[in-house]
């Protein structure tokens, strides 16, 4: 055992003059001496070779050497560390530094929380639910049964494991969804990808973007409904923008109706996107029907409530005269670096 702890101290000494100028010396070092094929390694193999009597005492002295490489490996390490952090940058200031592109967010992500920030000073908080439904979420629920013929309009994505399935066709289920589960009062929005089975074009496309309120309480009026939608309008596209209702039909609000605004591409004088009438249909709305709150056990006698949706698409297509709904999906980077630094 003698000739193997002189043999110990031997590595000892050189460990302790090892000198490291970088760190593949730092490496060197490692591998040598603490490498699964190294020298502390090898030594640590050379228990099974003592007798056992003095087994306690050596594995004492085979922990001390094996701590000392590893305090060694640890000071070495360090001094390279601080010596490269002292010399710093040694290349040539003047030259230019590499360019870092800019990444910006999608044109519907900035719309989306402009709508949300926009509803939310109006203490409309935020509601999500899943993009593949039951019939009785996105239609039953919000009266339209089997055979109503509105469903044609809604033509949809049906999942074959179940026919009862079906991909959302609007996010007024997010909104069914919420009066399951809460009480009133109640108010909140609804953003979401819905879908429909429509010919993809310039103006329609398989899946699109919505964004659906909903407010109930009691005393709620049409009154409330149009001044909080004016203040939407206002404020996502200026002070100057004309508004009007027109009657419309929806079969989960009695009355309903649609919301124009003033074009913002010819400025009321008409063109292809207003189709030459001065007027762009935004949103629906209209106030919720009581038999769909009576669907989730709201007093229809107590309270009234009002909804709407609007396509974030054609809002985002008013806002940055976007005139091709696929632009939106195609990632298409020349038409994305247009809204680097939009917020």
């Amino acid at each position: 055992m003698d000739a193997l702890i002189n043999q110990i101290e031997g590595y000892k000494q050189e460990m302790q003059a090892f000198e490291a100028a970088n760190t593949d010396a730092v490496e060197a070092f490692r591998i040598r001496f603490l490498g699964t094929k190294g020298i502390v390694k090898a030594v640590m193999g050379e228990m099974k070779n003592v007798p056992n009597e003095q087994k306690k005492q050596f594995g004492q002295i085979l922990n001390e050497f094996k701590g000392f490489a590893e305090a060694r490996y640890e000071t070495l390490k360090s001094a390279v560390e601080s010596s490269a952090d002292a010399a710093g940058f040694q290349g040539d200031w003047s030259l230019p530094g590499d360019p870092i592109a800019v990444g910006t967010r999608h044109p519907l992500s900035i719309v989306r929380k402009q709508i949300i920030d926009i509803f939310g000073r109006l203490g409309f908080a935020l509601a999500e639910g899943p993009e593949i439904e039951d019939d009785w979420h996105n239609f039953g629920s919000m009266n339209l049964p089997e055979d109503h013929p509105a469903r044609d309009m809604q033509d949809t994505f049906y999942i074959h494991q179940n026919p009862s399935w079906l991909l959302r066709t609007h996010t007024s289920s997010v909104q069914a969804r919420v009066m399951e589960t809460q009480k009133p009062p109640i108010r909140v929005i609804c953003p979401g990808r819905v879908y429909r089975n429509e010919t993809i074009s310039a103006r329609a496309h398989c899946f699109f973007h919505q964004v659906e309120g909903l407010y109930i309480d009691e005393n709620v009026s049409f009154a409330d409904l149009k001044q909080t939608l004016y203040f939407f309008v206002k404020e996502m596209f200026g002070k100057d923008v004309k508004v009007r209702f027109r009657p419309s039909y929806f079969p989960f609000t009695e009355p309903s109706a649609e919301m124009d605004i003033s074009c913002l591409i010819c400025e009321g004088k008409g063109c292809n996107v207003c189709k030459h009438t001065g007027w762009v249909e935004i949103l629906g709305s209209g106030m919720v029907h009581p038999n769909v709150l009576e669907n989730f056990g709201i007093d229809s006698n107590k309270y009234t409530g009002f909804a709407f949706g609007m396509g974030m698409e054609r809002i985002c297509q008013l806002k940055y005269r976007v005139n091709d709904l696929r632009l939106y999906s195609q990632n298409d980077v020349r038409f994305l670096k247009q809204f680097t630094g939009a917020v």
